[in-house]
């Protein structure tokens, strides 16, 4: 049985709450699902902590195991028939009206970003936000984010590179490179 997790591991952890439910978000785009991502996420941390090499980056070592969960739940749910209740979305949606769309994460990119940008981000295909995302938000190197998404650095690159086009593009400037 593998022993207690240490309190300072604990602490550092909790510590990167909130950017990793920023990301939570912006993959799985609900609240409750980002809710569950990042505690799944915390719990594979604290359970493996021995597999965590100290003096290297948490902060990316957490990354990768949020980016790995929700790729296995993505991977679970395309094997699971969907049975959905249209009457009770479309009640859900009616009851929740815009209280549902204050979620702590769209408060905090309102307060930093523009609402154009917010948009721009929102529509971009998942693959290219996620690099965006990762590199300019949350300002990860591109060795970081290729082993966070499990692609080769050159990949990491490009999907930068045409990520930002599509935000350029999306918000009227001109994108060089």
């Amino acid at each position: 049985m593998p022993s207690a997790p240490s309190p300072s591991f604990a602490a550092e952890i909790m510590r990167l709450l909130e950017p990793l439910y920023a990301t939570a978000m912006r993959l799985t785009r609900n609240r409750a699902d980002a809710e569950d991502l990042v505690q799944d996420t915390f719990v594979k941390a604290l359970r493996f902590e021995d597999r965590f090499t100290a003096g290297t980056n948490l902060k990316a070592w957490l990354f990768t195991i949020l980016h790995n969960t929700w790729k296995n739940r993505l991977r679970g749910a395309a094997r699971e028939p969907l049975d959905i209740d249209s009457g009770r979305v479309e009640e859900a949606g009616a009851s929740e009206g815009l209280a549902a769309a204050d979620t702590p994460e769209r408060i905090l990119l309102r307060d930093t970003l523009d609402a154009d940008l917010q948009a721009a981000l929102d529509e971009m295909p998942e693959t290219f936000r996620q690099a965006v995302w990762l590199r300019d938000v949350e300002e990860f190197s591109y060795a970081e984010i290729a082993g966070m998404l499990d692609v080769p650095v050159g990949t990491v690159m490009s999907r930068i590179s045409r990520g930002r086009r599509m935000l350029a593009r999306r918000l009227g400037g001109v994108a060089h490179g």
